[in-house]
């Protein structure tokens, strides 16, 4: 299922003013999601993974102005906390804090520091479709406390995303209702240092209605791990003008998750916009030592008003050897 960070679709608000009247009016806005919906998995090597989830996902974020230089933002996200493995419906429930930090702007320059989401590739949040991203967001990198910073490149239009952090070892990794507990540096995991060893980067360019990509990342290895982890992506998309767009990234791991083997990534997404209706296919196909795990997917979305649209998707997927069918239909309510 695609998930949004809202509060970069906030900070652009507050940067562009688009309902931006009301931002610098009141110098708060604030957004958010709910999601209703089913994911069941129809067919499938091993049967014990054929099962149905019933499910609902809430998001919500602010971003308010302290002063002319300084803001406050945040987002909460409220969901299923666990991987379901048996039939469950609206079960092992968490509300979470996904951000919350100070952001200082220094003329164009943006230091946003406190939880944070680093900017690392993109089809893990806008490859189209129900499953468009279930295997690209594997690379995600969210829930970690450092610092980035966001600057303009001179004239070229693009720009330069730095961000230093690990992953979140306070009292904010832990979950109120379900408790999923709070990390810990023991755990392990690449990036889960309790330092500020992990770097990622990333350069965004528009070219009329192409946006292209390159980045690097850097997570060192936590306890357990016998290796760090070191990647870059390059990607693009494009909008025809006529509802057709298009999204195709690589990303590649040295040390792929701290162990010794590699990975590469390679997603190619396109979405067909006809009135309020949208169609969608997107393929990912990931390559390791042990072979080539797939995914491609069909979606159906539909626009019923401004705010709600109903989420239709298909997907064959080829994981470890397991191969399986899932089908999916939400509800989103966007406010």
């Amino acid at each position: 299922m695609k998930k949004t960070i809202l509060t970069a679709g906030l900070y652009g608000l507050a940067l562009t003013g688009g309902t931006a009247v009301y931002a610098q009016d009141t110098g708060f806005v604030w957004g958010g999601s709910i999601e209703v919906g089913v994911d069941s998995t129809v067919n499938a090597t091993d049967p014990a993974a054929e099962l149905t989830d019933t499910y609902v996902t809430v998001d919500a974020a602010f971003e308010a102005a302290l002063t002319d230089r300084i803001s406050a933002f945040g987002a909460l996200t409220l969901e299923s906390i666990t991987d379901a493995t048996d039939d469950r419906a609206f079960d092992d429930l968490g509300l979470y804090v996904g951000e919350l930090g100070l952001r200082f702007a220094f003329g164009e320059t943006v230091v946003s520091a406190g939880k944070i989401s680093p900017v690392f590739a993109v089809a893990w949040d806008a490859a189209p479709g129900f499953y468009g991203t279930s295997l690209a967001e594997d690379y995600e990198l969210s829930e970690m406390i450092g610092v980035t910073v966001d600057t303009p490149l001179g004239n070229t239009g693009g720009v330069l995303s730095f961000a230093a952090f690990y992953v979140d070892d306070t009292f904010l990794s832990d979950s109120i209702g379900n408790k999923r507990g709070r990390n810990s540096v023991a755990a392990g995991g690449v990036g889960n240092t309790g330092k500020l060893n992990n770097f990622a980067v990333q350069y965004t360019r528009d070219f009329g209605d192409t946006t292209g990509w390159i980045g690097a990342r850097h997570l060192s290895a936590g306890d357990g791990d016998v290796s760090d982890e070191t990647g870059v992506v390059i990607g693009a998309s494009h909008d025809f003008g006529n509802g057709f767009d298009m999204i195709a990234e690589v990303a590649h791991f040295d040390g792929a998750g701290g162990t010794d083997t590699n990975a590469t990534y390679a997603t190619l997404g396109a979405a067909y916009a006809l009135d309020d209706w949208t169609f969608s296919t997107t393929a990912t196909a990931v390559d390791t030592a042990t072979g080539t795990d797939s995914m491609i997917a069909f979606g159906v979305d539909r626009a019923l008003t401004q705010t709600v649209e109903v989420n239709f998707g298909i997907a064959r997927f080829d994981v470890g050897g397991e191969k399986s069918t899932a089908v999916g239909l939400a509800a989103v309510v966007s406010f």
